[in-house]
């Protein structure tokens, strides 16, 4: 259903595809979701180009900033005013901006005529002095659990009025038997566990390895599929030696026939064709800050059921039935939840069916509508104006 809004113009702010990461793909998708639920609102992109180059952007993509580059903030804030933008939407993560702890941001931010609703996709308590002023600069924030509303109301003292919970949104998927894609994947007749996503070595996938062991004495067909290509981030810096050394460990653990490294960065369709064909997914990152996972909310939207570390996203959405959790970095425990879910079907079914209907709520149509409803309230400046909302910010004491 499409909605009318007095809303014409809205910037969204972030990385952008083609570039290999989560908050490009998240900015992206959003983008587009909004545009297709509001088609009288005109929609474009700003992206942030990385230390590796520039990318072949699509034309949504009207202006590029330079991550290093302090004076292409300033333009960017010179090209938003001039083009009279109704809402400028942020997705900010630490890291993705140039600057001490993403300051350049600031720079952009404090020239802007327009509202801001900016996404904070991990409100830490780390950073205090830019966290600060990004919550000043806001019109409104936009958060996807209850721990970062938490945060940004007890650490940084934000206005609760003016944080909106908005869960990351999902492809709308039909709800199918894994058996339905495994033959696209030369896996058909085995049990399937998945984790994909970029690599890097916050994502524990050595503990699923280290894991499998017990879990294929049990069930000699478990193929463990680890699809995504190493993050550009690590790749410069150590290269592949994370995927090497998971592929050590699975060597020593003598399990060349039950595990898959998939190493690409893969298109829509395809991954929901991946996760389509998982019996169950596997998110066993170390990061317990971790606020929002986007490839926790694809399974988990697309029905699956899952195992994880209790990091934040997860904890907050594998609740009532919907998942399972287990410690951080304990493969005997993954060993234990992942062979206890392939006995126990009914069980597993029930997971699944609980997750795919609480997921209907996540799909990006319905995202793009709270969104919009964000966006209106800044527009409206329901919320007290910027200058009074900088006021009740306090500044930080270091």
């Amino acid at each position: 259903m499409k909605s009318e809004s007095s809303i014409r113009t809205i910037a969204f702010l972030g990385n952008y595809l083609p570039r290999k990461c989560g908050i490009a793909t998240f900015t992206s998708d959003l983008l587009q979701a909004v545009a297709a639920r509001h088609p009288q609102s005109r929609c474009f992109a700003v992206a942030v180009n990385g230390i590796e180059g520039c990318y072949q952007y699509p034309d949504v993509v009207r202006f590029e900033i330079e991550e290093q580059d302090l004076g292409s903030y300033e333009r960017a804030a010179d090209f938003l005013n001039s083009s009279n933008v109704d809402i400028v939407s942020v997705q900010h993560e630490f890291g993705i901006f140039g600057g001490p702890a993403g300051c350049h941001l600031l720079a952009l931010l404090r020239e802007l005529k327009a509202p801001i609703v900016t996404t904070l996709l991990k409100p830490n308590a780390d950073q205090h002095r830019v966290m600060r002023k990004l919550i000043t600069h806001s019109t409104r924030l936009v958060i996807m659990t209850e721990r970062g509303r938490t945060i940004l109301q007890e650490v940084y003292q934000a206005p609760p009025a003016m944080i909106d919970r908005i869960p990351h949104g999902i492809p709308d998927v039909a709800f199918v038997a894994p058996d339905y894609y495994k033959h696209k994947f030369g896996v058909g007749g085995k049990k399937v566990l998945l984790t994909f996503g970029l690599l890097s070595p916050n994502k524990g996938i050595e503990h699923v390895l280290n894991a499998l062991p017990e879990i294929v004495a049990e069930f000699p067909d478990v193929v463990y599929v680890v699809l995504g290509a190493t993050h550009p981030n690590e790749l410069r810096t150590r290269g592949e030696a994370y995927r090497l050394g998971l592929q050590a460990i699975a060597k020593k653990n003598k399990l060349e026939n039950n595990v898959i490294f998939h190493n690409r960065f893969v298109e829509l369709k395809a991954l929901t064709e991946f996760i389509g064909a998982a019996d169950l997914y596997i998110t066993p990152y170390l990061d317990e800050a971790q606020s929002t996972s986007g490839t926790l909310a694809y399974a988990f939207g697309a029905g699956k059921a899952v195992i994880s570390t209790p990091y934040w996203h997860a904890a907050e959405l594998l609740t009532d039935q919907r998942g399972v959790l287990v410690p951080f970095a304990d493969p005997s425990a993954i060993a234990r939840e992942v062979s206890g879910l392939l006995r126990d079907g009914t069980r597993r079914k029930a997971m699944s069916d609980n997750a795919y209907k609480l997921g209907r709520t996540m799909v990006w149509s319905n995202t793009a509508r709270l969104y919009m409803g964000s966006f209106e309230m800044a527009q409206q400046r329901t919320v007290a104006p910027r200058e009074s909302v900088a006021a009740r910010v306090q500044p930080s004491a270091a």
